[in-house]
Parts: structure tokens; sequence; C-alpha cells
């Protein structure tokens, strides 16, 4: 029965991940409901206050299948929500439609619901089974643990490499990834709330940050520009994509790209500050090499995604080496690419 319950377990999370880059703050979630090994039923969260998973789980069952929707299981990767929000609480419509028994990944960290709805299915005689896949759940939903427990952002620092360890050559734009894993950079990008460069990158690269070669949205653009020095020409300050920047003030009208004075290093609490009243759950840091350091050295970062490239530079911008703290949780390769991923050792 557990091997049962983890398969369809691992459907819900199958689902909850097409929700990535729409859903946040929200948690990407997936329900599927099963009737004698069955799969009758499936949804997931689309996006940021549309109907929860549960919603469209139970609406795409077919018409002949609707009558064995209470002798049925419903597998959630999250807990069924408790509170009144932009849409009314799932624990209510799986009582209204009278499943009796619900399988559950995680229970939602959101003091609104924290096992309230787990205790109310209890109370009204639901079977509840919890912690099936409890620790593949939470990574899965590792930025929402996060946006709740730590009240900011989740980090991803990113950069890419040489297989010498050179983030590029000094002072020029140095291409070192292959187009294959530049499309997945695409993808990270699509599933992220903002993007952030410092002043040189966004100087010497004159990057776009947005994303053109995924499907989905582009993130906020963030960029550091305290001496002034991002020219008007640049694609950052092209106002396609809403945009920070952090710098003195210009002239000119922009619908799409707010700037903050400054002329002084930005501190990276306040920064987190503003994203968080913002909204944004989900920070990807593509460098420079002062910025991976100094977040690197702050101690801010719950990720880390390095690509290293088969070919050696000899010679330039020297990439960071991994941080005290960090466990290696996969590595896959893309084309001629090399994708490592790091967490914090602390994180299950």
């Amino acid at each position: 029965m557990q091997l049962l319950h983890e398969r369809f377990l691992r459907r819900c999370f199958e689902l909850a991940r097409l929700g990535a880059g729409s859903v946040s703050p929200n948690p990407m979630v997936g329900a599927v409901l099963v009737h004698a090994g069955r799969i009758i039923g499936e949804g997931w969260h689309r996006g940021y206050g549309e109907a929860h998973a549960e919603v469209n789980c139970i609406r795409s069952v077919a018409l002949e299948n609707q009558n064995l929707i209470p002798h049925s299981t419903l597998y959630c990767s999250l807990e069924p929500c408790f509170h009144v929000g932009k849409t009314p609480p799932c624990v209510d419509l799986v009582l209204d439609q009278k499943i009796p028994r619900v399988v559950v990944s995680n229970t939602d960290p959101n003091p609104r619901v924290a096992g309230q709805s787990l205790h109310k299915l209890r109370a009204a005689g639901v079977d509840v089974l919890t912690g099936v896949l409890e620790a593949e759940g939470r990574w899965l939903n590792r930025a929402f643990f996060t946006w709740i427990g730590q009240r900011r952002p989740y980090i991803i620092l990113k950069w890419a490499q040489s297989r010498d360890g050179y983030l590029g050559r000094t002072g020029e734009r140095t291409a070192i990834s292959g187009p294959a894993v530049q499309r997945l950079v695409h993808r990270w990008r699509s599933e992220v709330d903002a993007i952030l460069v410092g002043a040189t990158t966004a100087r010497v690269d004159n990057p776009r940050l947005d994303n053109r070669l995924f499907f989905g949205k582009s993130p906020l653009r963030l960029a550091f520009d305290t001496g002034g020095q991002l020219s008007s020409t640049a694609h950052l300050l092209d106002d396609t994509v809403p945009t920070w920047i952090f710098g003195p003030p210009r002239r000119g009208r922009w619908e799409r790209t707010q700037f903050f004075p400054t002329r002084e290093k930005v501190l990276i609490p306040s920064l987190l500050e503003q994203l968080k009243t913002a909204n944004h759950a989900l920070l990807l840091v593509e460098g420079g090499s002062q910025v991976l350091h100094q977040w690197l050295a702050e101690g801010w970062w719950d990720e880390i995604r390095v690509v290293e490239h088969e070919r050696c530079l000899g010679g330039g911008v020297a990439a960071p080496r991994g941080p005290v703290g960090a466990q290696l949780y996969e590595e896959y390769k893309v084309g001629g690419d090399r994708v490592a991923v790091w967490k914090v050792k602390i994180f299950n």
C-alpha cells in the first residue's frame, strides 16, 4: 500500500511542477483522485489567485465517474487550504464531496492552515494519512517553506564557469555555456519572480535578463548601477520587462522601469525586504563575481546552480568556490555542460 501511495503522490508532484513560475508566492500543488487503483481525476494549481489543485482535480472527473467520488482517495502534495483567501477553503470541498480518504505529503506551514485542515477532516471521520514522501514534497516547495518560515524570498545563486574555474575574461563579455543549457537557464528564469545582476555585469555583458528561449513569463529584472555607468542604450533600460535599477536617478519616461536612487552599496536584507513587500518569493542571482562573492560571504543563499562547460579559458575572473555548509543535491549533463545543484545542508 505504501508503494501505491508513493506512486500517486509522485504524480501529484509532476502535476504541481506545471505551476512553476505561475503560482508564487503560493505553493505548487498537485492533486489526484483515485478509485480502485485508477486515476479518475487530477489537477494542479495553475496560477496565483486561481482555483487550487483540489478544485481542478474534482472538476476534471468525467460525468460517468462522478458517482465514484465518495468512494475514492484524494492524494495531495500539500495539505488542503483551511482559510478563505482568493478562493474558498479546499477542506470544505473535500467534505462536501464526501471523499472518505486523503493522503498528503506535507502539512501546510502557513499559520493560517498548519494542520487545521487535517484536524477538521479527521474530526469529520475522513481517513487521513500524512508524511508520505515528505522530504520530496518539502524540496518541491522549498521556496514556499522559506517564504513562510523565514519571511523572505528563496535565494538561488547561479553562475557558469569554464572547466578550469573561470567566469569569463576580464572586462569583456564571454559566452561560456552551450545553447542547450542556455535554454535551461531561460526555463529557470521563467520559474522565478526576480533576477539580479551587479553593476559590472550590467555594463560589460549588457544582458537582457528576460526569458526568450522558453515558455512563460520573464522575471522582474534587478540591477545595481550605484556608479551611474549603465549606458542609456542598455538592454536593461529598454522597458520591455518590469525592472528595478539601484543607482542615481535618470531622466526619461519609463512605464515598467523603477529607479531606486543610491550611490551606496545596496544592503542585501533591505533588498530582500523590498522583494517581500512586492510579493516576490523567488530570487535568482546571476552575478557577476562581486555580487556572487558578497551573497556567499554574507550567507545569503539557499541553493546554488553551477553550469560548467568542458572548455578551459586559461585565466580571467575566477569563479566562486563552493561555500561551507553546501551539500550536492544533483548533477546532470546538458549538451556539453555539466550542471551541479547545491543546497544548504540543513534543508531536508
